[in-house]
């Protein structure tokens, strides 16, 4: 039998799971449109590679991460590309992204698919690479590419796989009824990810509360050294270092991730999603997700195509518009509120309940903390709620994050059990979101720093450059002056006849002599020259001049100021604008000295006239 642990605080919630497992999984069919989302992961942004107008079949690429972080988005079903637009996406602030609009054709017809016969016959790398080909990323959480978190650190063994069926959170039943459904599958999908990173054990972990999944899958198991652990029913025991303290008694160091201590957990529904991508090459275009609520009249569990609009979702289970009060994606615990029910099915999305008021009441006002530590006892972290709470809300986030605010899960717990009904876990995410917001900016304050100092690094090393070949330029020449002086003093020192240097001083002096009177000879013929020309040119126009003086003082005078403002901010382009305002200087010297010029020539020609 397995051996279990248990970790600090916890809570029992209302479990309302049953309304959505009394039937099986059902398909949930096909929309009019598929609305897919570029970003449905952590990571970078897809990329379209389709155009407006496409015809494009299952399961092809139609959007791609060229660099980063990421995976690429597949067509559900084969149809047009109708637009590259702007769309409500989940999120809870109710934000736009950039999302794909598919308009099926009725036809399905597959794109080829690649599958693997024998994925153990191929190296690792292949494999990984097909999973990421596939589409796949995290199922359940945050949606970390399943081909990233498959290859840890060389220097971090994993020696422990988990696979988490726990979900423990109220209400979603998406992975209970995949289990009881599709054991034989998850168990494919488990094999290939262990034999990826040959752990030294491999366990799934699943509540009590799901007889009928424990028995598929033990049934499943049967022949493989993969352990079924039933553990307790606790929130959040879903959570994943909460399960992986059950299983294995360690703890996930604070700011780390489960690898530190070689451990990885997988989810239910990537499993299956690995299955399909290796055994018969499909990429993730569908997931199992949850319906319920007393706002609908047939909850269920249905097979959604991703991309599916909600509301079509819950016309599928029969929502009840007289009924419907809030819209809630995920769980009641963790989930949020949606704005409208016109956002996509994504990769994550494991449940939408459709509660009605007296399911689902709004939150009492909040009042003030009593200090009761009920927050405290609850919290499955051994953070420290109160303080928290008293930091985040006074804007205080340094102290927050010294009290480890970003090792909150941000289960919802200590919010469930608090009498003054302070929305704790609201405050912490704001604290968080700021927190970011302020490292994102020092962070780009930095690396503005760091380009500076390199800059004047850079200006002081030219400097010294310059100045250390002007020293050994002046050191060559005196070395050669020595010389020269040394070589005379040889000369005369030998004997040789001074009539001889005398001579040959001569004849430099007559040389010289000719070149001199060449050169005033040129002159004069150039002097008679420009007289003539100038008698024959017709007088400079000293308007235009003065125009084009006054025109490059002003350009200069704003790029002097331009130049100050950049210093001022340590803008990048200062350098640029200091090439610019020497140009500028230039400029205005010629054009001056160009309008004086014109004004001699003017003088003059006005002098020989009256002479005349």
């Amino acid at each position: 039998m397995t051996q279990l642990w248990d970790f600090s605080g916890g809570i029992h919630p209302a479990e309302n799971k049953h309304q959505s497992t009394s039937r099986p999984i059902t398909g949930a069919g096909l929309p009019e449109v598929l609305v897919l989302p570029l970003q449905q992961h952590i990571g970078e942004p897809a990329e379209s590679c389709v155009a407006v107008g496409d015809r494009v079949l299952k399961g092809q690429k139609i959007a791609d991460v060229t660099g980063g972080m990421g995976v690429p988005v597949h067509a559900p079903t084969s149809g047009t590309i109708e637009s590259v637009s702007l769309q409500p996406v989940p999120h809870p602030s109710g934000m736009s992204d950039w999302c794909i609009t598919l308009k099926p054709d009725g036809k399905d017809e597959w794109a080829p698919l690649n599958p693997i016969t024998n994925y153990r016959d191929l190296d690792r790398e292949t494999v990984l690479e097909q999973i990421r080909d596939a589409g796949i990323s995290g199922m359940g959480g945050a949606g970390f590419p399943t081909n990233i978190k498959l290859r840890p650190p060389r220097d971090r063994k994993v020696n422990t796989l988990i696979l988490n069926g726990a979900e423990c959170e109220p209400y979603i039943t998406a992975d209970d009824m995949s289990m009881r459904e599709n054991a034989v599958e998850i168990i494919a999908g488990l094999r290939i990810m262990a034999w990826i990173l040959r752990p030294e054990r491999v366990v799934i972990g699943i509540e009590d509360n799901k007889p009928e999944a424990i028995s598929a899958l033990r049934k499943a198991a049967e022949g493989t050294q993969t352990e079924i652990a039933v553990i307790p029913t606790k929130y959040p025991s879903g959570g994943e270092k909460q399960l992986i303290q059950i299983l294995t008694g360690m703890e996930v160091p604070s700011g780390g991730i489960p690898a530190d201590i070689g451990v990885m957990c997988q989810n239910v529904g990537t499993a299956i999603a690995v299955s399909a991508a290796i055994h018969r090459g499909e990429p993730l275009i569908s997931r199992v997700t949850t319906v319920t609520g007393y706002a609908v009249t047939d909850p269920g569990n249905f097979e959604v195509l991703i991309g599916t609009p909600i509301d079509y979702l819950l016309s599928q289970a029969g929502q009840e518009n007289s009924k419907l009060h809030r819209l809630v994606l995920g769980g009641p615990m963790m989930g949020y509120t949606l704005e409208t029910p016109a956002v996509p099915v994504v990769k994550t999305t494991n449940c939408v309940i459709a509660a009605t008021a007296t399911e689902l009441p709004d939150p009492a006002p909040e009042q003030p903390c009593i200090r009761c530590s009920m927050c405290a006892e609850a919290c499955p972290m051994e953070l420290l709620p109160q303080q928290l709470f008293w930091y985040s809300k006074a804007g205080e986030f340094d102290k927050a994050e010294h009290l480890n605010l970003f090792d909150c899960i941000e289960c919802g717990a200590c919010s469930y059990v608090c009498p003054s009904s302070i929305p704790l876990v609201q405050y912490y995410r704001a604290a968080k979101g700021e927190i970011r917001v302020q490292q994102a900016e020092q962070l780009k304050a930095d690396r503005a720093r760091e380009r500076f100092e390199a800059r004047q690094a850079r200006l002081e090393r030219e400097q010294q450059e310059k100045e250390q070949r002007r020293k050994e330029r002046a050191k060559a020449a005196a070395e050669a002056q020595a010389r020269k002086q040394a070589e005379a003093e040889k000369a005369e020192a030998e004997g040789q006849p001074a009539d001889d240097r005398a001579a040959k001083a001569a004849l430099v002096q007559e040389a010289l002599a000719r070149k001199k009177a060449k050169g005033q000879q040129q002159a004069e013929t150039k002097a008679e020259t420009s007289e003539t020309k100038a008698a024959s040119e017709p007088a400079p126009d000293i308007d235009a001049l003065e125009k084009q003086l006054a025109q490059a003082t002003a350009k200069l005078n704003t790029m002097q100021s331009m130049l100050e403002d950049a210093r001022a901010e340590n803008a990048d382009n200062v350098e640029k604008l200091e090439r610019a305002v020497t140009k500028n200087h230039d400029r205005v010297k010629r054009a001056e000295e160009a309008l004086a010029e014109a004004r001699q020539s003017v003088a003059a020609t006005d002098t020989q006239t009256t002479d005349s």
